[in-house]
């Protein structure tokens, strides 16, 4: 006999934090699945638009304040966009990103401090 498995697409759904309401964590998904978020620069109407293919998606129920959420919360902020007129938004590295690495010094110093006993 012989058994069916089911392969599902590899998503990371760790960085999602919980307490978010559902179109909070639904604009957060579409980020770290290859979207960027595109909002006019007063942060109104909301866009999504996949970068390998620039399909773009509005999402109805994401406001301005959706966006102002996130911001305030910390997981996302403004990058630098092309059109001056749109404020391009990127997922903010979270402090668990950071602590596996995301700051470490390109080299070693050159001569390490020794630690006293």
């Amino acid at each position: 006999m012989k058994r069916r498995t089911v392969v599902t697409p590899k998503r990371r759904t760790g960085a999602i934090p919980s307490g978010l309401t559902e179109t909070e964590q639904d604009l957060l998904s579409h980020l770290q699945n290859g979207y960027q978020l595109e909002t006019d620069l007063l942060g109104g109407d909301p866009l999504l638009r996949r970068l390998k293919d620039s399909e773009v998606i509005r999402p109805l129920s994401a406001t301005r304040n959706t966006v102002k959420a996130l911001e305030e919360r910390g997981l996302i902020a403004p990058a630098k966009g092309d059109d001056p007129l749109r404020v391009v938004w990127r997922l903010q590295k979270t402090k668990l990103a950071k602590s596996r690495g995301g700051n470490r010094p390109s080299r070693p110093t050159a001569h390490p401090r020794k630690q006293r006993r």
